[in-house]
């Protein structure tokens, strides 16, 4: 599932995102959302949020549930 959607993604969800750094090499950085930055529900290049960790980027994948 791809990070488009806000109503997709929740605190303490598993996800990948691209931070702006990484945009022209596409790096993935795999994290924890800690909060959701985007307002709209929507948005083309994914939602922005912010990870446990402190980095903040666009979500482009939804990870399953670790159990």
């Amino acid at each position: 599932m791809d990070g488009k959607n806000r109503k997709d993604i929740h605190p303490g969800q598993l996800v990948e995102i691209v931070m702006k750094a990484d945009q022209r090499t596409g790096a993935l950085t795999k994290g924890v959302v800690q909060r959701l930055l985007t307002k709209s529900p929507t948005h083309p290049h994914g939602i922005k949020v912010q990870l446990e960790t402190g980095e903040v980027g666009r979500v482009k994948n939804i990870l399953p549930e670790e159990e």
